[in-house]
């Protein structure tokens, strides 16, 4: 008998055949933080470093960010792992990130030894329990045989249901072998790596009733959301028939470029004047894969025929009454509309809102010309877009930045965008451009975030510095939760109250953390370092020092926001003179219009 032959099989324990399903799967990053609850499962993955990277991330929430951007920008299964007990809870906000905006993601967790869980042992949480809000799909890993079944429904319900699943394995059962685990009598089948998506075809009763509502329509609008993704040259088709605007969900806005003639901006608290005045004039509405959350920015009650396409039949009507509804995937429903729709339909209200674009354009780029000092943080992001590549990753944390972000950085072909939607939650920025620079090496990645959602996640500057990932990071430093700052007064009629933030210098921190960074002050200097910071190999970081008073309105004036507004001001809010000349400037001025 040869040497081969006579060589026995290998034994793999559990936490082999975890992540060698994992990389069966496709999954080929693990976002994490080792701990001694998953000491079997980081050798696994020591041992697979070849096939399977793991990004090391100095908080465990951030790890979840990470994973469910990847999963975001690439498609794929995000995957996070975590420790036992705090560790795992502290992957849940990220999570969550992932459970709304709908980023299939695998979070992996640690459990006290199997015979020892339930009796207050060190750490013991039940993370099956704590993530069944989150998860579509939460188990107990517990013995090796079940591990590839386990692994391979989680992945298959992760793609499936858009959204996270979660596995714990116990400490011990992570370095149990396959061949000491005695199999069930009905545990015979090897797990099958298969996934297929359903066509997702709509009713062809239901495209023509929703036909005939958009071909009534005079005044037509389209509202895109993240569902619309991989539909661009149908969604554009429909609208060229229909005459019709686009708006964008904060989510979809690199669905279609900003610079498209049809496309009016995004909607809502952080969106564009033309889109808001679009949607108060418009007679029929066209939502395609969006669940836009803010009901007050809809046209009133009654205004508008709505017509709905979403893959997902239980979010018909969730936001808004609807006349019609598509069920499907967005370019299989447009595809079957187009038909239907007339070749070339009037185009007067298109033109109208189109006027409404370059006016609103127009007073953006006032805003940010302006000279004062403290610098208007207008003037950084406009910079910013003007020195965007074609191919660049645009990641927003969440705060006063993000409208900036969103009305400033105007998408162009190629480009991409990402925040945490849904959610809302600060600290992802960086996080989120971390996870962009993995998926797309050699692609330039840029963060602009806020002072209060950087220092959340301020030690992943230091992820940025251990795998010399070249991201940007702009910013905005106000010293304020500008955003709760304005919410305060705008929808409570309150003065301002604890948003101000002790001052840091992050130029400072982030060289301390081995990033290149420059700090400005002058808006004279905001394009000359913009030019340097981009132009730089590594990561880099831009504090720019900027206006805390400079308002934060909707883009259309609501009359209840400002009899609330004047009541915080003369209620002694700080810096009530300064705010009242800076809502006589643009951009300010025109967002004040009626």
């Amino acid at each position: 008998m040869d040497d081969a032959a006579a060589k026995p099989k290998p034994d793999p324990t559990a936490a082999d055949l975890l992540i060698d399903s994992l990389i069966d799967w496709g999954i080929d990053t693990v976002f994490g933080l080792p701990g001694d609850g998953i000491n079997g499962i980081m050798e696994a993955l020591r041992t697979r470093q070849a096939k399977i990277r793991f990004i090391q991330a100095r908080h465990e929430e951030a790890a979840a960010f990470m994973a469910c951007a990847y999963a975001k920008w690439t498609g794929r299964i995000g995957c996070c792992l975590a420790t036992t007990g705090p560790g795992g809870v502290h992957l849940l906000n990220g999570l969550y990130d992932a459970k709304f905006d709908r980023a299939p993601v695998l979070a992996i967790t640690g459990l006290p030894y199997h015979d020892l869980a339930q009796t207050s042992t060190q750490q013991d949480i039940d993370h099956v329990r704590l993530f069944n809000d989150v998860a579509e799909h939460a188990a107990a890993i517990t013995g090796a045989a079940q591990v590839e079944g386990a692994v391979a429904l989680a992945c298959r319900t992760a793609l499936a249901r858009r959204g996270v699943t979660h596995l714990a394995v116990p400490v011990d059962v992570q370095e149990q072998t396959l061949s000491a685990d005695k199999r069930s009598p009905r545990n015979k089948a090897r797990p099958t790596k298969a996934y297929a998506e359903s066509p997702h075809a709509p009713d062809p009763e239901a495209v023509g009733a929703a036909a005939e509502i958009l071909k009534a329509g005079r005044r037509v609008l389209i509202l895109a959301g993240q569902g619309a993704f991989g539909a661009e040259e149908d969604l554009l088709r429909v609208a060229e028939r229909l005459g019709a605007p686009i708006a964008k969900a904060l989510l979809g806005k690199a669905v279609v470029p900003d610079d498209h003639p049809y496309v009016t901006g995004g909607v809502g608290y952080l969106g564009a004047r033309p889109s808001q005045l679009a949607m108060d004039a418009c007679d029929t509405l066209l939502i395609v894969g969006s669940g836009f959350p803010y009901v007050e920015y809809y046209p009133e009650p009654g205004q508008a025929k709505v017509v709905q396409i979403d893959v997902d039949p239980a979010r018909i009507g969730l936001r808004y009454p609807v006349d019609a509804a598509l069920v499907g995937d967005a370019a299989a429903c447009l595809q079957a509309l187009t038909p239907h729709l007339p070749d070339l339909a009037e185009r007067g209200f298109l033109a109208r809102a189109q006027a409404w674009k370059q006016e609103w354009l127009e007073a953006l780029d006032t805003g940010a010309d302006r000279s004062d000092v403290p610098m208007k943080p207008q003037r950084v992001v406009r910079d910013l877009n003007r020195r965007l590549p074609d191919h660049a990753v645009i990641a927003a944390d969440c705060g006063h930045n993000t409208g900036l972000t969103a009305q400033y950085v105007q998408i162009r072909q190629g480009q991409a965008f990402g925040v945490s939607g849904t959610l809302a939650s600060m600290g992802g920025g960086v996080p989120y451009a971390i996870a962009a620079a993995l998926a797309f090496p050699g692609r330039p990645v840029v963060a602009v975030v806020g002072d209060g959602g950087l220092s959340m996640s301020l030690a992943e500057l230091a992820t940025c510095a251990r795998y010399r990932l070249p991201v940007k990071v702009i910013v905005l430093n106000n010293g304020t939760l500008g955003q709760i700052k304005w919410e305060q007064m705008l929808f409570l009629g309150n003065p301002e109250f604890a948003c101000d933030l002790q001052p840091i210098d992050f130029a400072k921190v982030a060289q301390a953390m081995g990033v290149k960074a420059w700090r400005i002050e002058d808006p004279n200097d905001c394009a000359r370092v913009l030019d340097e910071a981009l132009a730089h190999e590594g990561p880099a970081l831009v504090d720019a020092v900027v206006d805390p008073d400079e308002p934060m309105l909707p883009p259309k004036r609501r009359p209840e926001y400002m009899e609330k507004l004047e009541k915080a001001l003369a209620a002694g809010t700080p810096h009530a003179a300064e705010i009242t000349q800076a809502l006589g400037q643009e951009p300010a001025r025109t967002s004040l219009k009626p």
